[in-house]
């Protein structure tokens, strides 16, 4: 009996063994059924991982900033040691593809420097292949170093150079004319008797490399699905806000402001130094169940109510508040605002007063008790008696959400791209989702701010959607640790290719405790550290005179104007407005504090100093500052000069510009000390010189 591998060959066994080998194997492959993934994975050959742009897989957008350069970075790698090479290839809308070749950082790290030409939705992706021209090129030149024959070798690289005039072959007319010239040279040299390293010294020249990175075919090509980039104009990412009541802006208590009053104020907000008018909702307020002063249940002849009750017999969200003016009125503001290089956000508020039309015309978009009344809203223990809150689902959708859609195209069309969307997390994500992506088709460079202090998962979902940027916790960090924490969480992790925070020193919603208690030099600090840590800041009206009185035990305003009109003098003794011009210059005069993810912190020995830096990329502009966050001692410490950021030893020398009096000097060495007075100015602002680099 015959045995193979100790089993016993049955007939049919032992015909096929009788076979020769490949006609074994062929019909073994043949006999075996179709694997679809086979192909497709075979396909696939190099692994490209850890896109740095990617949010969720794919599932959302990465934001960038139109014009503005970034750095994408992925992990490329393939079996064995063949060389590979890679791009990024972007196209924005129909347009053509661009492609942009990815350099090899080391440890399989490849990086590449993009900019997104157009604001709006781009597709992208990351290609890879197996460069063979570039192996054969690499693996000769260590053949040839060794004294080995490398005639072989270099009828490869005929072959290769034949690939790339082949069908596969990617080489233009010129590209196929150099190398059939380079293929017709080397025949003629083999001919005339040059030596293999004459011939070898022709075909690896550099010009013939960067000709075959060109046309030679791209061999096992992988891609990697599509990802969406959206990018956004400057002002997503770098702008100045102030809010302002307009019906405040008369100058008297007893005579409710109007668009004409807030054309008059422009000049005082744009010497500032602020871009972004940012009002609260300026449509019809409800009078059922209106508030009164201090957010009194009932209000009393003459209060003006919550703006944030939105709608009454003179309209809901397209209308605007009678008093205020009219739309001929606002279409002046607007265009007066542009002249003074501002630019008006609105509040898109989506809640209604219980006199709001839609109650009566689309009973199906709200919620009704069992006895046949309204519910108005509520977060226990509070009750919001003068709004109600629309429904999203049941009879309500598509209804209510393209009804919600329109209003933001109806103040489009009236001039505004920029809306602060109050408390988008109370509302459904797919809404959120579905309306920006609309809107952005439609208009790609309008911004979405989401006023939403909550979770930190909800809030960086609110992100992801699509939310151009977020208010953050800032408001509430004063302490150095957890500043330092959360400042680079939002600068290095993943989530700063989707989170743009703006840091709000206050809101008429939030009067900080740290304010409360740190008198002139806290709002300095606040101050600074939200126009210089962030991209993106604001402030509310009463700030630049340290507005801070509170209802006892509350982070609320006394007397606030959500619910009164308010007569403000802002040139009262005391106040900052020296400071807010002084940042917003700096701010818009050096590159390094126009970038958010910059960021740097520096060793700073006390608790109460917070120490950290912002430069360019090419180091012409950096930036230190120290700021006390003890709003009432002076502090005498010893902080580090990063020299190592120019490249230079412990005791080396760097020229220094102080930036809040013009004075420059010289620190020698890499420990400095500094004192910072509250009573003077709790903060200091210096400019780098590095030996060196050219000056701006």
């Amino acid at each position: 009996m015959d045995v193979v591998r100790g089993k016993s060959i049955t007939e049919p066994t032992r015909r096929t063994a009788a076979l020769s080998a490949p006609e074994a194997r062929k019909t073994s492959a043949d006999a075996a059924p179709a694997d679809p993934r086979l192909a497709e994975l075979a396909a696939q050959r190099i692994a490209i991982e850890s896109i740095n742009i990617e949010v969720n897989g794919g599932r959302f957008p990465a934001k960038v900033v139109a014009l503005q350069t970034e750095r994408v970075v992925a992990d490329i790698f393939a079996d064995g040691h063949d060389t590979i090479a890679a791009a990024i290839v972007v196209r924005h809308g129909k347009g053509a593809a661009i492609e942009t070749p990815l350099e090899h950082l080391g440890n399989d790290r490849w990086e590449a420097r993009v900019t997104f030409a157009e604001v709006g939705r781009h597709d992208c992706t990351i290609i890879a292949w197996r460069d063979l021209f570039a192996t054969w090129r690499k693996d000769v030149a260590k053949k040839h170093a060794a004294g080995q024959a490398i005639g072989l070798e270099l009828e490869e690289a005929r072959h290769l150079i034949e690939a790339a005039l082949g069908p596969d072959g990617r080489a233009n007319a010129d590209d196929e004319t150099a190398l059939r010239d380079l293929l017709k040279a080397d025949t003629s040299a083999q001919k005339s008797g040059a030596t293999d390293a004459e011939r070898l010294s022709r075909l690896t020249a550099t010009s013939i490399a960067e000709l075959m990175q060109r046309a030679a075919p791209r061999t096992d090509l992988t891609r990697y699905k599509v990802l969406s980039v959206h990018a956004d104009r400057r002002a997503a990412a770098f702008s100045a806000w102030y809010e302002m009541m307009p019906r405040s802006q008369s100058g008297d208590v007893n005579r409710h402001g109007t668009f004409d009053d807030v054309i008059d104020r422009l000049g005082y907000v744009r010497d500032l130094g602020f871009d972004v008018l940012y009002f609260p909702p300026i449509h019809p307020i409800g009078r059922t169940n209106r508030k009164g002063k201090n957010n009194s249940l009932t209000a009393q002849e003459g209060d003006p109510g919550s703006p944030y009750a939105i709608g009454s017999k003179d309209g809901g969200h397209d209308a605007i508040h009678p008093e205020l003016g009219s739309f001929a009125d606002f279409k002046r503001l607007v265009q007066a605002a542009h002249e003074h290089g501002l630019e008006i956000a609105l509040d898109f508020a989506i809640q209604c007063s219980p006199d709001h039309p839609w109650i009566r015309e689309h009973p199906e978009w709200f919620d009704w008790r069992p006895d046949g009344s309204i519910r108005f809203a509520e977060n226990p223990p509070k009750k919001y008696e003068d709004i109600v809150n629309v429904h999203f689902y049941r009879d309500a959708i598509p209804g209510v959400w393209y009804a919600l859609r329109d209003i933001v195209l109806f103040w489009i069309d009236h001039g505004v791209k920029i809306f602060r969307v109050d408390n988008p997390h109370t509302k459904p994500f797919p809404f959120w989702e579905w309306l920006i992506s609309d809107v952005h088709t439609r208009h790609p460079d309008t911004i979405f701010l989401a006023e939403a202090f909550t979770r930190p998962k909800v809030m960086k979902r609110l992100a992801k959607l699509g939310f151009s940027q977020s208010y953050s916790y800032f408001t509430w960090r004063n302490e150095k640790a957890g500043l330092q924490d959360y400042l680079t969480e939002l600068t290095q992790s993943a989530c700063r290719h989707y989170m743009r925070p703006n840091f709000f020193a206050n809101t008429p919603d939030i009067n900080p405790t740290y304010l409360q208690t740190s008198g002139r030099p806290g709002f300095q600090v606040r101050l600074v550290l939200a126009a210089t840590l962030g991209g993106n800041y604001g402030i509310y009206n009463g700030y630049e005179i340290c507005e801070s009185e509170p209802v006892p035990g509350k982070e609320e305003y006394l007397n606030s104007e959500k619910y009164e009109i308010r007569a403000w003098d802002m040139d009262r003794p005391g106040n900052i407005q020296s400071d807010i011009r002084l940042l917003n210059r700096l701010r818009n005069t050096h590159p390094a504090l126009q970038d958010f993810t910059n960021l740097a912190f520096h060793e700073a020995e006390d608790d109460q100093i917070l120490a950290y830096s912002k430069r360019s990329e090419d180091l012409q502009d950096f930036i230190l500052l120290h700021v006390n966050l003890d709003p009432h001692n002076a502090r005498n410490f010893r902080f580090e000069v990063p020299l190592w950021e120019f490249g230079l030893p412990d005791d080396a020398s760097v020229e220094v510009r102080d930036l809040l009096h013009g004075n420059r000097f010289t620190w020698h060495g890499k420990w400095q000390w500094l004192e910072l007075d509250p009573a003077t100015r709790p903060y200091a602002i210096w400019q780098l010189f590095a030996p060196g680099v050219p000056r701006a």
